[in-house]
This record gives structure tokens, C-alpha cells and sequence, in this order.
């Protein structure tokens, strides 16, 4: 798929067409996370942090777990 970009105010843009955005399952308002890979750029709407961010809390929540525990009462 071949897409423009365009001057936007000061910035410069892209127009993803409908197609791509319903195979993405996003909509206006939404985000999407450009990812750099070895073939160039990939667009997903999935935060690429999450999984460290979830694993970082899996590991505090072991270690803490007895305080978080009375913290929830």
C-alpha cells in the first residue's frame, strides 16, 4: 500500500485509508506505535513497553507481596 505525506500545519502527516485502519481495529482517537525493524517500519496498536511494564510489576509484586497486602486493607 502506497502512502502520501503530507504538509500538516507545521508538521508532516500520513493518511492511513479505512481499510488499514479497520484491520488494525483502531479508530480515531486511538494510538498506534511505529516500531523500527530490520525491514523497515511497522505500525501497531499495541504499546511495545507493555510487556517489560508487566513483567517489572509481575516481579515487585512477588517481592512485595505481603506489603501490598496490607497496603489493600
Amino acid at each position: 500500500m502506497k502512502l502520501e505525506i503530507r504538509k500538516i500545519g507545521n508538521s508532516f502527516g500520513v493518511i492511513l485509508p479505512k481499510q488499514l485502519l479497520e484491520s488494525l481495529h483502531v479508530g480515531q482517537g486511538d494510538n498506534l506505535y511505529a516500531m523500527e525493524n530490520q525491514s523497515g517500519v511497522m505500525l501497531t496498536p499495541y504499546d511495545p513497553h507493555f510487556d517489560d511494564a508487566i513483567a517489572a510489576y509481575d516481579k515487585f509484586s512477588k517481592q512485595y507481596r505481603n506489603a501490598l497486602k496490607k497496603l489493600a486493607k
